[in-house]
């Protein structure tokens, strides 16, 4: 694992808001692509506006900008993501190892098509709880827990 210099995670805060959308939007582009640009586009404004401001939201901070980020609503993990370039350094692991120290157990919902978001679920011992439609997108999705 590589170490990154001057990293920590911390806190969002409102001045992260657009690294934060960015990190999601091009992490998204390649864990999602079986999405829409107008389903995307649509999420990112829900984001902003609905579910950072109800979330415990904590970002990743490497080479002074936010390359990853963690949102929990709960015992919900609503988001996880990690900038493609900062991929497979561990970023995520330690974001979910911090949401991992606060709660009993942790719930979420993966895509079955994002093939990267389930190995790196499966990776870090979530099991799978129930499947279901995602209403908003038609695609199937796998509600996984740990804990």
């Amino acid at each position: 694992m590589l170490i990154l210099a001057l990293a920590m995670i911390r806190a969002f805060g409102e001045e992260d808001l657009e690294e934060l959308l960015d990190v999601w939007y091009r992490a998204s582009l390649i864990a999602h692509s079986f999405l829409s640009q107008e389903f995307l586009t649509v999420e990112r404004r829900e984001i902003a506006d609905v579910w950072l401001p109800m979330a415990e939201t904590m970002v990743y901070e490497a080479d002074g900008r936010v390359v990853g980020f963690l949102a929990l609503i709960g015992k919900e993990v609503g988001a996880v993501f990690v900038d493609p370039g900062y991929q497979g350094r561990g970023i995520g692991r330690s974001l979910m190892d911090r949401a991992r120290e606060s709660r009993p157990f942790l719930e979420l919902d993966v895509f079955e098509a994002n093939a990267a978001g389930r190995g790196f679920y499966d990776a870090y011992g979530f099991e799978l709880a129930d499947r279901h439609i995602h209403e908003a997108s038609g695609q199937p999705e796998l509600r996984l827990r740990l804990g």
